[in-house]
């Protein structure tokens, strides 16, 4: 078979009018498109031709266009009208300890709320369908996949994000850990993490049971956490770094109330100096 066209060559061989001479358009065409006048004027090459340098030319064009556009600024005291809601609700809740009020779309999530309209961009939008467990918030002290959950069904809720965590300088606890355990590398996953751990402790606290809990008879308050423990309630969690050790590490030291050693730590300018001067710089982890 023979390479296909934009006017096949199966075409002409059953349409003989279609070989005839330019028409005038054509030839004004012709002129428009310099590159073209390699061919002459046999009509078969200059239709296929014409058609795929048009396009070409076509995309260029609203490409320059489009940068043109965007490099624009709006003149000073230019007044814009305000782009109407569709499906418009008002939704009042509480976020990080302050009341907001939010008209929007009543299709638009909790995740998207957060990040574009209130600026807090430490929740992460990682899959965008629940699976990974980056946009995790806590809402009415239960965490919650914020990317699945619409924002008009947290009306007189209190939602707790990563920046409400901490109390001015002070970082919460299981923050401070995972710090100390290393419990991130990229860091994207990691508002989700932590997040998700500090609901976790309270679940515990309450009594509440897991897929690997072993008496599921009877309840019990402030249960002890094991390992396989903090691993299957932090499953909804996905870290693509694998800082999995140092994860389960932080919580467990927080849930424990015992601090561990930690297992690094900064190295100094003046040993960073003496290192170079005895050519060790290498040795530095």
């Amino acid at each position: 078979m023979g390479e296909s066209k934009v006017i096949d060559e199966y075409d002409f061989d059953l349409h003989p009018e279609l070989q005839t001479e330019l028409s005038a358009d054509e030839r004004e065409l012709l002129q428009h498109i310099p590159e073209l006048t390699e061919l002459g004027t046999e009509r078969r090459k200059f239709l296929g031709q014409a058609a795929a340098s048009g396009l070409g030319i076509l995309a260029l064009q609203l490409l320059a266009k489009e940068q043109v556009l965007a490099s624009m600024e709006a003149p000073e005291g230019a007044v814009f009208a305000p782009v109407a809601e569709e499906n418009a609700v008002a939704v009042k809740l509480k976020i990080n300890g302050v009341e907001k009020t939010l008209n929007l779309d009543s299709r638009v999530s909790l995740l998207d709320a957060l990040r574009e309209r209130l600026a807090l961009t430490g929740t992460k939008k990682g899959c965008d369908q629940g699976q990974c467990g980056a946009c995790t918030v806590i809402v009415n002290g239960r965490r919650v996949l914020s990317c699945l959950t619409l924002t008009a069904t947290c009306e007189g809720k209190e939602v707790t994000t990563v920046e409400g965590l901490a109390k001015g300088d002070d970082l919460h606890p299981i923050q401070a850990a995972f710090i100390k355990h290393d419990g991130f590398q990229c860091g994207y996953c990691t508002p989700g993490q932590i997040c998700s751990a500090v609901a976790l402790l309270q679940e515990a606290k309450n009594g509440e049971a897991s897929h690997v809990s072993t008496n599921l008879r009877t309840s019990a308050r402030n249960l002890k956490l094991s390992d396989d423990e903090i691993r299957e309630r932090m499953s909804g969690n996905i870290c693509r770094c694998g800082a999995y050790p140092g994860i389960v590490a932080a919580i467990q030291e927080v849930h424990q109330g015992r601090e561990t050693a930690q297992t690094w730590r900064f190295v100094g300018e003046d040993e960073i100096a003496a290192l170079n001067v005895e050519g060790k710089t290498d040795e530095i982890v």
